[in-house]
């Protein structure tokens, strides 16, 4: 199983989006979110601003990063600093 969090505004988004999915080989951040595009389309919309990043196990991978079993990915929204 993958974990998956959704921080910011993408939590809110996220609403009822699964918090786990299943572990397949050959996935990526990318296509998680492309997996969440029919039932979630305005999280996936907000997923797909540049801003955005992804981590797993709380270290920032890109989109293609292979994804292992038992992982957590987490999706970031852009944070403004002062």
């Amino acid at each position: 199983m993958i974990k998956l969090l959704f921080f910011g505004r993408l939590g809110e988004l996220a609403g009822t989006a699964p918090k786990d999915i299943e572990f397949q080989t050959a996935l990526t951040p990318l296509s998680v979110r492309e997996s969440l595009t029919e039932d979630f389309p305005m999280l996936v919309a907000e997923l797909s601003q540049p801003q955005v990043l992804v981590a797993v196990d709380q270290t920032i991978v890109n989109w293609e990063h292979p994804l292992q079993d038992e992982v957590e990915l987490a999706f970031l929204p852009p944070v403004t600093g002062g």
